[in-house]
């Protein structure tokens, strides 16, 4: 089973990547709690919050 990690850059959680799929950066970390799953960035305000770019899985506390 594939990890789920989270990037301490932008907090895109991706699963069995070296690599963050949204910023690039390699700092990822398994070590995330919550999150919130953006459909509709280009509408939400919560993502002007986190600065989400694109549709995905987010951590919203990266330990």
């Amino acid at each position: 089973m594939a990890v789920e990690k989270a990037c301490r850059r932008c907090r895109y959680v991706s699963t069995g990547a070296d690599k963050c799929p949204a910023c690039g950066s390699d700092d990822l970390t398994e070590n995330w709690a919550g999150f919130v799953i953006i459909i509709n960035p280009d509408k939400s305000e919560f993502t002007q919050l986190i600065e989400a770019k694109m549709a995905g899985k987010y951590a919203l506390r990266i330990k």
